[in-house]
Parts: structure tokens; sequence; C-alpha cells
């Protein structure tokens, strides 16, 4: 006794169709990460390394010019409002300071924010913020600098004070 069954064609059974369905996956994700890194942005690579090191070095300086000068500021953010307090053991609060608010790793969501005041009390309006921000204090003159890091909205506040200088 023999069985005498009828055999289907290969492309009427599923066991071909799933082993020829695995590399098929992987040509289209093959596809697909081939496009994603043709069309995205790469923001965080820098061509001009270089002059990024020799900027550095003026940034130094201008950390060691704060320090010489006993900076030290309170940065508060309420209500779409930006309060300075700045205090210096060595010289005279400027008119105008800038304030940029720099993104980790999205540079178009930036924010410079130019703070006008008097005797070192500064305020300024600003759009609501979310995430975590670089802070950046300087003078009109670029002489000096301050730096820190706030999370917005958790944080409202950060001290920004002058690090020791660096010989």
């Amino acid at each position: 006794m023999s069985l005498n069954k009828s055999a289907l064609p290969w492309f009427r059974q599923s066991w071909p169709w799933f082993l020829l369905s695995l590399p098929a996956t992987a040509v289209i994700a093959g596809f697909i990460t081939f496009w994603l890194a043709v069309e995205s942005d790469d923001g965080l690579v820098a061509d001009d390394y270089y002059k990024q090191g020799l900027a550095l070095q003026q940034s130094i300086a201008r950390d060691n010019e704060a320090a010489r000068l006993g900076l030290a500021a309170q940065l508060r953010f309420d209500n779409g409002r930006v309060v300075l307090n700045l205090s210096s053991a060595g010289m005279a609060a400027p008119n105008a300071v800038f304030l940029s608010l720099i993104h980790p790793t999205r540079p178009e969501m930036d924010r410079a924010i130019s703070l006008v005041g008097d005797n070192g009390n500064y305020t300024a309006s600003t759009d609501a913020l979310d995430g975590r921000w670089q802070v950046l204090l300087e003078d009109e003159s670029r002489a000096w600098r301050l730096t820190g890091t706030i999370d917005l909205p958790s944080e409202t506040e950060v001290r920004l004070a002058a690090q020791t200088p660096v010989n």
C-alpha cells in the first residue's frame, strides 16, 4: 500500500515563503538603515576640530579671568522671566551680560539672551524651556565667562561660580 498524495507546487507551500522572508527582511532593513544614514544630520560631528581646540585655550583664559575677578552669579527662571544676580570682588557690574542656553545635542534649540540691568541685577523674558541645558554667561567684550548646567523645569535656579584658575 502506498499513499499517493498529490504534491502541491513549491509556491503554494508555506515553508519556502517563510525561508525567503528572512533574507528579504534583512535586505529591507539594510535599505532603511542606508536611507537613515544619508538623510540624518550629524550635528555633533565637527569638521573644524583644530579651530575648536584653539578656542578651548581662549575659553580657559576667560575662566581664569572670571576667577581672578571673583565672579559668581545666581540665575533663576521664573514664569517666562530670567533673573540674574551677579556679584564680583574685583570689578563693577557691567550694564549688560549675555546668557547662552545651549542644548547638548540639538543646536537648533540653542537660545541667546541679552540681559540688561544695573548694580548686578539683570532680567529678561524668555519662552518656556524644557530639558537639560548648558549655561554660559559672559560680558559684552567676552573677556570672562561663567558656566554651569540646569535641568528645566525641575530645577529653577542655578549658581554659577568661577572655576579655580588653571595655570
